[in-house]
């Protein structure tokens, strides 16, 4: 694989053409409509938001997700509709996906222009970080990184590459999930590497950085100074990973140079003993395809337990008398006491911890895991409100808590699709972009 790229600017400190179309280049217009693609290995997440609003409405106007792609029974759900079978091509499901997604917007355009398709990317490496329009060369850069991002990157490639070659014309915008974790302290970005392969690009990026970015816009919305103080953000789904913040900026997170690292998740290990890794290639002669599909498919949750990837399913599970059960409890055990001692370390960066907040899928929506998480964090002068976490309520700890506990759903396709209009749009210096703004100390 070729070098991951040369460290650039912060992406706080320049305005979005800084890294797209020259300024007079633009291409969404007011009135026009910004499509945000969220593609993973076997879903796409769309949503459909109008750029005729600025700042735009945190609400897309429609959304959506194909999940099962690739699998036997695909479905495809959308806004007011439940999700329901749709029919893929064996042989190309992925374009397939797309295709019906397509479809269904066409359907929904009433006459309005599509003005931009927006994709979220996980690896930007040390060359990408602000949104930049797609051509070509872009294209192939990203493919670089692919090794770094198997799960992700292949099929936001597969949805870029099928655009250009049929609309042309249609503007593509790339925002990166690292671009968050860019500014990071230098001790936080450093691999423990000789300093050659350093200055070649191996060094701590992390992910989620669009997660991340709208818990940096929305928590002082909802609790002011108290979100600017030392925060810790667990994205928890079916990748996870913790960031420490403070002023609302990133300070340290448990992910990587890959998205491997850190927690445990649903198929992939997170921090490993590499010792353990050389092992198994000496006594088991595992070569790269084979350890990348033991790391990233069928280790976490899924490898422990057995029976499945989701917390939902172990906990449903951990009940069973005999092994199943013992084998689901082990999983949810290991999953929960990453979290407790990732948490315990960034709290410790930090200097202390004023706000833990949840976010994604099981942060979101799994109480237990959330009561299991606080429960092991009580040392910390956490207190949860079993009412409240049981509701999924969006502030779930004690008024006595000395730490505020938080749920916040995650808005990634919305802070793409802003990101995207500030590159495409007349700059108006009114509505930085939230990956140009610069965050209160």
């Amino acid at each position: 694989m070729n070098a991951p790229g040369a460290q650039a600017g912060s992406p706080r400190a320049q305005p979005p053409q800084a890294a797209g179309a020259a300024a007079h280049d633009r291409y969404a217009t007011r009135g026009d409509l910004v499509l945000a693609l969220n593609c993973g290995s076997s879903s796409i997440k769309f949503a459909l938001f109008d750029a005729g609003l600025l700042p735009l409405r945190r609400e897309p106007a429609w959304n959506g997700k194909v999940q099962g792609i690739g699998e036997p029974s695909p479905t495809i759900g959308e806004t007011g509709v439940a999700p329901a079978p749709v029919a893929l091509d064996a042989a190309e499901p992925y374009h397939c996906a797309l295709a019906r997604i397509r479809e269904r917007i066409g359907a929904r355009l009433a006459g309005r222009r599509l003005g931009a398709v927006v994709h979220r990317v996980v690896h930007g490496g040390g060359k990408y970080h602000l949104p930049v329009r797609v051509d070509a060369g872009v294209l192939a850069d990203l493919r670089r990184y692919v090794p770094l991002a198997p799960l992700h990157q292949p099929f936001v490639l597969q949805a870029m590459e099928l655009l250009l070659a049929e609309r042309p014309d249609l503007p593509q915008v790339a925002c990166f999930d690292t671009a968050f974790h860019h500014d990071l302290p230098p001790a936080e970005r450093m691999l423990p590497l000789p300093h050659a392969m350093q200055a070649r690009g191996l060094r701590r990026y992390g992910f989620h950085g669009l997660s991340y970015e709208y818990l940096a816009t929305a928590l002082p919305e909802r609790y002011g100074d108290a979100a600017r103080g030392r925060t810790v953000a667990a994205h928890l789904g079916s990748g996870a990973s913790l960031c420490a913040m403070s002023g609302l900026r990133s300070v340290a997170t448990t992910m990587g140079f890959s998205a491997l690292d850190g927690l445990m998740m649903g198929t992939r290990t997170g921090s490993i003993d590499p010792g353990a890794l050389l092992y198994l290639m000496e006594t088991d002669g595992l070569g790269p395809d084979a350890l990348a599909r033991l790391l990233y498919h069928e280790s976490g949750l899924l490898g422990v337990s057995g029976i499945s990837s989701e917390p939902r399913v172990l906990l449903d599970r951990e009940r069973d008398a005999g092994e199943a059960g013992a084998r689901a409890r082990a999983a949810l055990d290991l999953y929960v006491r990453r979290i407790v001692r990732e948490t315990g370390a960034l709290a410790a960066v930090l200097g202390g911890l004023d706000m833990l907040v949840f976010t994604a899928g099981v942060g979101e929506h799994s109480a237990p895991i959330r009561a299991r998480v606080c429960r092991d964090l009580a040392f910390l002068g956490i207190r949860v409100d079993e009412a409240a976490n049981a509701r999924d309520a969006l502030r779930i700890s004690t008024p006595d808590s000395r730490v505020i506990v938080a749920v916040e759903p995650t808005n990634e396709e919305w802070i793409a699709a802003e990101q995207a209009v500030r590159l495409l749009a007349p700059y108006d210096g009114a509505f930085a972009p939230a990956c140009a703004r610069e965050q209160a100390p």
